[in-house]
């Protein structure tokens, strides 16, 4: 028999958590309830579901704080995490995918969309991506084994982040926007807003240290891995003029995502 994919819902409001774990069952899914942050970290710490629902507002530690600490520790960091709330300002989205949530959802939400953004999660958990190696400059991404290096370094890297490098890696010096990215990572059937490609961008950036500088950032356009004046070893001279013709005008990648 298939094994259900479990869900533990973190959520202090009985009735919405119930609401969920009756949709999530209708819909294939196995969920676990809590109501606050320390039966979660007790369920976590005792089996790793494949994604957590997270209510921002709990009693003892808030959301935003169970992800964060989730995110630093190497045996939770890659579990996909989806945030409830109802803060629906754009500040208090972007500190909640600072945290390490993968998306967002504020309340009220509709039980259709909330079941799409698990699926669109789950479906980003693993990259779907073919086995294969990618190098641009010193900086290099295997599929098949998970890993990415720099300079023979390796990097950690979270799952959406790898699908994202690999993406920008296969289309290397071309610009792309947040829409094309949106589309072509996340999936185009997937209900997020454009400024969550600016968040995992800042995040890839962090992840890839000295290399995230080739990821820049171009005014009016979107996004581009470029290797021309990141590496010693490769210089403009390197590429064929179509592969160098630059689109706006370039912000150092130092500078906030806009």
């Amino acid at each position: 028999m298939r094994k259900l994919p479990r869900v533990l819902v973190v959520e202090d409001e009985t009735a919405i958590a119930e609401l969920i774990a009756v949709n999530l069952r209708h819909n294939g899914f196995a969920p676990t309830l809590v109501f606050d942050a320390q039966a979660a970290r007790r369920e976590v710490d005792a089996e790793l579901p494949e994604l957590i629902l997270l209510d921002w507002m709990l009693p003892g530690e808030s959301g935003v704080s169970l992800a964060r600490s989730w995110r630093q520790h190497e045996r939770t960091r890659h579990i996909p995490i989806l945030m409830l709330t109802a803060r629906s300002d754009e500040s208090d989205k972007v500190q909640g995918l600072d945290a390490g949530a993968d998306d967002y959802i504020t309340k009220p939400f509709s039980t259709k969309e909330l079941l799409a953004r698990i699926r669109a999660v789950l479906r980003r958990r693993t990259p779907a991506t073919v086995d294969d190696v990618v190098k641009v400059g010193d900086l290099m991404l295997d599929s098949a084994t998970y890993r990415v290096s720099h300079s023979d370094r390796e990097l950690k890297v979270g799952p959406t982040e790898f699908k994202l490098l690999h993406f920008l890696m296969k289309n290397a010096e071309r610009v792309h926007t947040r829409g094309t990215l949106l589309d072509r990572v996340w999936g185009d059937h997937v209900f997020i807003e454009e400024r969550t490609v600016d968040v995992h961008i800042k995040r890839l950036r962090e992840a890839l240290g000295d290399a995230g500088r080739m990821i820049e950032t171009v005014r009016g356009a979107g996004y581009r891995l470029s290797v021309i004046g990141h590496s010693p070893q490769l210089a403009r001279a390197d590429y064929p003029a179509a592969a160098v013709l630059h689109v706006g005008t370039l912000i150092s990648p130092d500078n906030s995502a806009s």
